[in-house]
C-alpha cells in the first residue's frame, strides 16, 4: 500500500533526468525543491506524475511534491523521490493526497471529507468518477477547513487515483 508523504518548498532547479533509455530523453524531469530551512529535495517527475490543475510549474513557484515513503530510495544527498503528485501553492487552495477510509477520513487522522453535491468527483484523465469514493487513495483539493480534530472541509475537488 502507497504511504503517501509530502515536501513542500520553492523550485530551485529543473533539468532533465536521463533514465537510460534513448527514446525517453527529455521525458523525464528533476526537480530540486528547498524549503527554505536547511532542507532540499530532488524530485523525479516522469510523464505519470499528476500535476493537480495541470498546471506548469518553473523555476522559483512554490509547490508541494507527493511521494511514496515505502517505495526504495537511493541512498544520496539531497534525498530523490519519485513524485507521483505534483501541486503549485496556491491562495487559499489546500492539496492532500492520502488514502480515506469508509469514513472519508485521511489515513493520517487530520482530514475528514464532507461531500457536497458541488464538489468534482474525477478521474486522473479529467472525466467523471461514479464510484464510491472511500477505502481510497484520493487526490483532494479543497479551501477552508474546522478547527476540529480531524479537520473536516467541502472539498472543491476530489481526484481518484485508480
Amino acid at each position: 500500500m502507497v504511504k503517501f508523504r509530502a515536501f513542500d518548498g520553492v523550485v530551485t532547479m529543473i533539468d532533465d533526468f536521463s533514465i537510460g533509455q534513448s527514446n525517453e530523453a527529455g521525458c523525464y524531469k528533476l526537480f530540486s525543491v528547498d524549503d527554505r530551512h536547511g532542507a532540499m529535495v530532488n524530485f523525479v517527475v516522469a510523464p505519470t506524475t499528476y500535476f493537480v490543475d495541470h498546471v506548469m510549474v518553473g523555476a522559483g513557484d512554490r509547490i508541494t511534491g507527493f511521494y511514496d515513503a515505502n517505495a526504495p530510495v537511493p541512498l544520496i544527498y539531497p534525498p530523490q523521490f519519485r513524485a507521483l503528485v505534483m501541486a503549485k501553492d496556491t491562495t487559499y487552495q489546500s492539496v492532500k493526497v492520502d488514502h480515506f477510509n469508509r469514513r472519508l477520513e485521511s489515513s493520517d487522522g487530520t482530514l475528514r471529507l464532507n461531500i457536497a453535491p458541488h464538489t468534482r468527483i474525477i478521474l486522473e484523465n479529467g472525466q467523471a468518477f461514479t464510484g464510491n469514493i472511500a477505502n481510497r487513495n484520493l487526490i483532494v483539493v479543497y479551501g477552508a477547513t474546522t478547527r476540529s480534530i480531524p479537520a473536516q472541509t467541502t472539498p472543491t475537488t476530489i481526484i481518484v487515483m485508480c
